[in-house]
């Protein structure tokens, strides 16, 4: 009695420990929200709804469902998906022709459960660096919505310069038109005097002409010397005769500086019936004044019309910015507001637009650094002007890099820029520190 007790009782130890296993192997590769229909009972609807099988042909590696859901945890249905839990990592699905393949796909090695595969439960280690990455992002979330917050701020400013730049943007035309008046009447003044015309001269040119007469350079004036350089002035002009010359001379047939300029300059100087023919005196300092004057103006006049030229291409390119949606707050107007920056160095320093515009931000001036470091700063001056300002100007930082390159600009007031320039030429030896000692 004894020894068949114990037959019995070992009998129902191992038919338990087989329940148990057919139990482990009938829920392998299920999710906890489809365990649901894995309720054990007599049995097992399809869950596409299309068969009803016994319960014991689930997970017995026999495909007797069309959607596979009675081997969620074998290979044998072609569309089966064995569910990886992944406990510390995140679940998914595999297709099941991977489970027991001998390559371990789930990192809580689940899919290997009877292969010769020797899988290591990775997901914590998989777990740990995809927490520490979702917190990165997350750090990077928060800097990037405070960013967002002070570029939305700096948008509305920037807005607002903008419609104030496009609003005031006509001023510079009165001064196109003033700088080509001026131009205008330096060039009349010029060609006054190369026609001949010595009124425009002044008093103090008398010693001049004379020395354009005098072509033999003798010191005096002849006859033939006033018929090959004077005309008179009727309806054209008309060659001096031998008479007419010698009535300009007072009667004489020679005429020194004294009595050319008593007598003669006065008849050049103030009637129109007589005048010098062809080109005036190189050596004419009225003559030189007066084409100096003219080169001035069309120099300047040309730098205005530049100047106004550009203005108005920003003034078109700010139009065209103001018209586009940036955002319900402008956060996205910085995307727009970019610009390209060159620095020549003892050149000049320009700025590019997004539309293509380029200006100069200033031309080499000097070195501006402090009385310890002279050379840490460079001024370039006399830049384009703004409408709404003066010229544009630019101060640029020096500082130690290991690379040469521009790593920051900023507009601390209207056109007046700071740019920080990173060389090595800038590095400087740092020099040891008095009661600091290198045990320390």
């Amino acid at each position: 009695m004894k020894l068949l007790f114990s037959c019995s009782l070992l009998l129902f130890i191992t038919a338990a420990c087989l329940c148990g296993s057919a139990a482990t192997r009938k829920l392998r590769g299920i999710s906890s929200s489809y365990k649901r229909f894995y309720r054990e009972r007599r049995s097992f609807l399809c869950i596409d709804g299309s068969r009803v099988i016994p319960f014991e042909q689930v997970n017995d590696d026999y495909c007797d469902c069309e959607d596979g859901s009675d081997e969620p945890g074998t290979s044998a249905c072609p569309r089966g998906r064995f569910y990886c839990t992944n406990l510390g990592f995140r679940p998914h699905y595999i297709p099941s022709s991977r489970v027991n393949d001998g390559i371990c796909d789930c990192c809580d090695a689940s899919d290997e459960y009877n292969s010769h595969a020797r899988c290591q439960n990775s997901c914590w280690n998989l777990g740990q660096r995809e927490r520490a990455y979702v917190e990165g992002q997350m750090r990077t979330l928060d800097e990037g919505l405070q960013l967002k917050q002070q570029l939305i701020e700096e948008g509305v400013l920037l807005w607002r310069e903008k419609q104030g730049a496009a609003a005031g943007g006509r001023r510079p035309a009165d001064q196109t038109g003033g700088a080509r008046r001026r131009k205008q009447e330096a060039e009349q003044t010029l060609k006054a005097l190369e026609a001949g015309d010595t009124r425009v001269r002044g008093q103090n040119s008398s010693e001049s002409t004379f020395r354009l007469l005098d072509s033999n350079k003798d010191g005096s004036l002849s006859v033939e010397e006033l018929q090959e350089k004077l005309v008179l002035v009727q309806e054209e002009e008309l060659l001096l005769s031998e008479e007419e010359a010698v009535a300009l001379m007072g009667g004489g047939r020679q005429m020194d500086l004294p009595m050319f300029q008593h007598s003669l300059w006065d008849v050049l100087n103030t009637e129109n019936r007589v005048k010098i023919r062809g080109i005036v005196d190189a050596e004419d300092p009225h003559l030189k004044a007066a084409d100096t004057a003219a080169e001035r103006e069309a120099s300047s006049l040309k730098k205005v019309e530049e100047a106004y030229d550009t203005i108005n291409m920003e003034i078109s390119d700010l139009r065209k910015k103001l018209a586009i949606d940036y955002g319900p707050d402008w956060e996205f107007l910085f995307l727009n507001s970019q610009y390209t920056y060159n620095l020549c160095p003892f050149n000049q320093v320009t700025q590019k637009s997004t539309a293509g515009t380029e200006v100069s931000l200033g031309r080499w001036g000097m070195w501006a650094g402090t009385p310890k470091n002279p050379y840490s700063q460079m001024v370039y001056e006399n830049g384009e002007p703004c409408w709404q300002g003066g010229s544009r100007s630019t101060t640029v930082t020096l500082t130690c890099g290991t690379e040469t390159a521009l790593c920051g600009v900023k507009e601390p007031s209207k056109c007046q820029y700071i740019i920080d320039f990173q060389t090595p030429v800038a590095c400087q030896p740092v020099l040891k520190q008095r009661g600091i000692h290198s045990e320390l």
